[in-house]
């Protein structure tokens, strides 16, 4: 298992606005606990598929992230509020999956354990 590295994309810290530095640590910092998170479900795990298994747990966390911050769009429209930090945080979530993703090792983990708990959830081709 290689060391995986997330980070903030630096288009994304570009699009925020530069009077609102805050934002920006923000996000390094969440991502900073996010690389904790990671480096500890790869430390901790047995072997490639329990680091998956709970890698895959934290990529959950972060399509509810996504679906939650991609809600806010527009209503801060409909607010007449401007949806830049709602439209970034969401971007970010987004990337931070397809990060883990471009590990090959992980990525193919990742479609099993997806697979497993398809299965585990009682979805088979019988019930189709």
């Amino acid at each position: 298992m290689d060391e995986i590295q997330l980070g903030v994309p630096k288009p994304l810290l570009d699009s925020l606005p530069e009077d609102d530095a805050g934002a920006r640590q923000d996000m390094q910092r969440a991502v900073e606990g996010y690389n904790a998170r990671v480096r500890s479900a790869i430390e901790t795990a047995d072997d490639d598929g329990e680091a998956a298994t709970r890698i895959l747990d934290i990529i959950e966390h972060f399509e509810d992230r996504v679906e939650r911050f991609h809600a806010f769009v527009p209503e801060l429209r409909a607010w007449g509020q401007s949806p830049i930090f709602a439209i970034a945080w969401r971007n970010l979530y987004a990337d931070l999956i397809e990060q883990l993703y471009d590990h090959g090792w992980l990525a193919t983990q990742l479609d099993r354990e997806r697979n497993a708990r398809l299965v585990e959830d009682g979805i088979r081709l019988s019930d189709l």
